[in-house]
């Protein structure tokens, strides 16, 4: 009777040694991954604060562009304040009646 109990003991370890043995294994790759994102996360940040930044500056110029826009439009055209336009000139090939 001893052999089948061995036996069957050893099935049971080799089933619960491979569990705890990929457990283990899934374990230590999540820490590899986690400390490699760990070391990238300020070269992140930073890219992520430049191209807040490029954001930022661009919404800025566009701003400033619209306001100018809305503030040229605001004062009008100068049509108002000219002077009558110039009337066009004679030329000779007129005055002869050709």
């Amino acid at each position: 009777m001893e052999r089948p109990l061995i036996a069957v003991l050893l099935v049971a370890g080799l089933l619960i040694g491979t569990g705890v043995g990929s457990a283990y294994t899934r374990a230590r790759r999540g820490w590899a991954d986690y400390q490699t994102v760990k070391k990238s996360v300020p070269g992140a940040r930073k890219t992520a604060w430049l191209l807040i930044r490029a954001v930022t500056t661009k919404v800025g110029v566009i701003a400033l562009l619209l306001i100018g826009a809305v503030a040229y439009a605001a004062v009008g055209s100068d049509d108002e304040t000219a002077g009558p336009a110039p009337t066009p000139s004679v030329t000779p090939s007129e005055r002869t009646g050709r």
